[in-house]
């Protein structure tokens, strides 16, 4: 990663809190400059603005430091950042997706994860410029989705 790169990562329709907490922790851990959070994905802040204990509990403060903002429309979000020539890629399975190890990123990236269990729906993957795949050989064949997002954001900007 270089100094003048921005990294941005976009979480949506995450369930679990602790996940959350696990990939503002990591967002924190790699640099990434902003988190936007879409869907049903909760906030480090409740609807009253209060700190919500859960979520600092995984994320132990780093909620605190990297910047975040809620979205209501994913679509909207990512018309915005790709006008704004970002590069989308999407974390995820797919038919065309490609190994994580062989994404080649540029000055302005986004990185989307999406729900525990059905993921980053076909019609968002559409919108994504590059769909990263982490290869599996176990008969699960998936990893939780902020041990995915870690795994591959530290090889993806080479951390």
């Amino acid at each position: 990663m270089t100094k003048n790169q921005e990294n941005i990562l976009i979480l949506h329709n995450i369930r679990s809190t602790e996940n959350v907490g696990a990939m503002f922790r990591t967002s924190d851990a790699v640099g990434i400059n902003k988190i936007y959070i879409t869907g049903y994905t909760p906030a480090p802040l409740d609807r009253f603005g209060k700190k919500r204990n859960d979520i600092a509990k995984s994320a132990l403060g780093a909620e605190e430091f990297v910047p975040w903002e809620q979205k209501k429309s994913l679509p909207a979000l990512l018309t915005k950042l790709k006008k704004e020539n970002y590069l989308i890629i999407g974390i995820e399975q797919d038919k065309k997706s490609i190994d994580y190890k062989k994404v080649k990123i540029g000055k302005k990236n986004v990185f989307l994860v999406g729900n525990e269990v059905i993921g980053i729906d076909k019609k968002t993957l559409e919108k994504c410029d590059v769909i990263a795949e982490i290869p599996m050989k176990g008969k699960k064949e998936s990893l939780n989705v902020s041990v995915s997002f870690g795994v591959a954001i530290f090889r993806i900007l080479n951390i």
